[in-house]
């Protein structure tokens, strides 16, 4: 919600830094951005942390697995939702803003009480296949030696030889997954669509 709010305000260091993390995250791989997260980082931090030494600091900055999985989906994840958030305000009319200026609300109070509650009724569908692709991409946290669902049918897989079935199962478990999180959505979309109707 910040970065896409930064991209549509009128200001150029925010639309320039918004701009910047939109790009790099979303053109870099997820398995990359993982395994930079995981290994690279915390390596970058100890170094600059190293020069703490001097003055009689010494720390050791780590991330588990799990740490550096959930940066890395939420990384991921938000610069994806950004630009959805940024083309879910833009599509409301300029009409509402000017209507709620001239009503005498300010830019921040015209923004939060008009135009961002008609931007999540817009692309509340956006961003449940978000969440959606959100979920199956947990998938990759296995390359970064967090224990997932894929990760446990790998495990099965090399113990039994038998790559069928460890596969069909987790399979099985994420359509489970997402079918029940669709209906979830579209229970929610169903009651936000009701004033239209």
């Amino acid at each position: 919600l910040v970065v896409g709010l930064m991209s549509v305000v009128k200001n150029r260091a925010c639309n320039i830094i918004a701009t910047i993390f939109v790009d790099v995250i979303r053109g870099v791989p997820m398995i990359v951005l993982a395994f930079y997260v995981f290994f690279a980082v915390p390596m970058l931090l100890n170094n600059i942390m190293h020069l703490n030494t001097m003055l009689g600091i010494n720390t050791q900055l780590t991330l588990t697995a799990l740490q550096a999985g959930t940066i890395c989906l939420a990384l991921n994840c938000g610069a994806y939702m950004a630009e959805i958030i940024r083309a879910g305000i833009e599509s409301v009319d300029k009409g509402q803003m000017e209507a709620a200026r001239s009503l005498g609300l300010n830019y921040t109070q015209a923004t939060w009480r008009v135009i961002l509650p008609q931007t999540i009724k817009n692309v509340f569908p956006s961003l449940g296949n978000e969440l959606i692709v959100l979920l199956k991409e947990t998938s990759i946290s296995g390359y970064i030696a967090l224990q997932d669902l894929t990760k446990a049918g790998d495990i099965v897989r090399s113990r039994t030889y038998l790559p069928f079935f460890p596969y069909i199962s987790v399979a099985a478990i994420y359509l489970v997954l997402v079918l029940i999180l669709e209906k979830i959505l579209g229970n929610i979309e169903g009651r936000m669509a009701a004033s239209d109707r």
